[in-house]
């Protein structure tokens, strides 16, 4: 969703009636922004610090991707039998109380065990975390009605993005002045204060009617930058996760018409996605590993580039609108895969800083491209009265590309070298991006 709805000025006032969900769906962003800019972007860095392997970060991605793929049906069914809203406050709350125990880890383990424990965490966490996505994606389309979404989504990426680049900014001056790894024991007591904080304003978010009276909006992907209950290092690849409020009707059969789908070229589109889902996530284990290991950079010049890349992904959020009226979905989709594919050549070809900052720009850009386009891209190529187990199907297809590509990259690196996979990883995506362009 672009942010032309926040930049223009407003025309009318906001409901009364519609305040006080507003006011507290901001609050819980800007708290988001703050758990995201510190201990999610800084969980993997912390990882590779202490020794990770190639495959260790790959894990971080691959185990909530296995987790998603087993509960994210099973929660669309369980979902309905509670007030979403209520569900919602006590997912994320066990959700985020793991970040505490992210705290504590270098007070108990040896740097070797902190890694294994990190990942065991992260996976424990994907369980709630899993009912979270899915249940916050259909409270939101049920508190905020269709007329306001727009100017909602808008103030909240918005506040998102500011909340995140002052938080990563702040969370760099952290770790360059404070001795490892009392700086990472810092950043991430912020980012679980963050997320208690998110957790306490979506308790008093009210959907208007129960789910499942309401129709679940119009047949167009909310738009919310956020992505909140997944943990990957991939960031924001979470994005992608498309229509997981379709999955939470009370009066739903989600049984997935597999030779229908067959016979459709929706099964073209799954196959062409998961093609670029699995070359997006095979480079994404070796960036922090090629920044630290090889560029050497600090958690200064790191949190920087992070500022930089959601800095980028903000400006071409404001251009999205435009874009997607003169070229569509699909052919935006394959120009931002297209944009995609130079980050991992410009990494490869990284020997320095400005480099660095200049490929964390030209990513953001990609990024804002395919993620506003995909979900509308998928959303035009299912049918409007069946589309839970179409989603359903592109769901698992997504979840196992990132399981596929998180694993594979890490071992191909061990293979045939960093910088040979990341080539590899171009290539894919420079033919995902022609497989949509022309068969998409």
């Amino acid at each position: 969703m672009a942010l032309h709805s926040l930049l223009l000025p407003r025309t009318r006032p906001v409901p009364a009636a519609y305040q006080h969900n507003f006011h507290h769906l901001y609050l819980d962003i800007a708290w988001y922004g703050v758990l995201s800019g510190s201990a999610i972007s800084f969980m993997v860095i912390f990882a590779t610090r202490l020794g990770a392997s190639g495959l260790q970060i790959g894990l971080l991605n691959a185990m909530p991707a296995i987790v998603s793929v087993l509960l994210t049906l099973p929660a669309g069914r369980m979902l309905p039998r509670w007030p979403i809203s209520r569900a919602v406050f006590w997912t994320s709350a066990f959700h985020r109380v793991f970040y505490i125990f992210w705290i504590f880890l270098p007070l108990f383990l040896p740097p070797a065990a902190q890694v294994w424990a990190l990942v065991l965490l992260v996976l424990l966490m994907t369980i709630p975390g899993t009912f979270l996505a899915v249940g916050f994606n259909a409270m939101f389309a049920a508190a905020v009605p269709d007329t306001w979404r727009g100017h909602v989504v808008g103030t909240r990426n918005a506040l998102l993005a500011a909340a995140f680049i002052t938080t990563s900014l702040l969370c760099g001056l952290i770790l360059d002045r404070l001795p490892f790894p009392l700086g990472y024991q810092v950043v991430f007591g912020l980012g679980a204060f963050g997320g208690i904080m998110s957790s306490y304003h979506l308790w008093f978010v009210r959907p208007a009617e129960e789910f499942g009276q309401n129709g679940g909006g119009q047949a167009k992907a909310i738009g919310d930058l956020a992505r909140p209950g997944v943990v990957r290092a991939g960031g924001l690849g979470t994005r992608t996760m498309v229509g997981l409020r379709y999955l939470v009707r009370r009066s739903l059969s989600l049984r997935i018409p597999a030779g229908a789908i067959r016979r459709e070229p929706f099964a073209r589109v799954v196959i062409i996605l998961f093609i670029f889902h699995t070359t997006q996530y095979l480079a994404i284990p070796l960036f922090p590993i090629y920044w630290v290991n090889r560029l050497h950079l600090t958690d200064a010049n790191i949190s920087l580039g992070q500022a930089l890349f959601y800095a980028a992904v903000l400006f071409g959020s404001t251009q999205l609108a435009r874009l997607t009226n003169r070229l569509g979905n699909q052919k935006l989709l394959a120009a931002g895969i297209l944009l995609m594919s130079t980050y991992p050549l410009l990494t490869a070809l990284t020997r320095g800083l400005p480099l660095y900052l200049i490929t964390s720009i030209v990513g953001g850009l990609a990024w804002s491209q395919v993620g506003g386009a995909i979900s509308n891209y998928i959303l035009e190529r299912v049918p409007d009265e069946n589309r839970p187990p179409y989603l359903a199907w592109y769901n698992l297809a997504l979840n196992a590309a990132i399981l596929i590509g998180s694993l594979a990259g890490p071992l191909l690196a061990e293979q045939i070298g960093i910088i040979t996979t990341l080539l590899l990883a171009t290539a894919g995506r420079l033919v995902a991006a022609l497989l949509v362009w022309h068969r998409g």
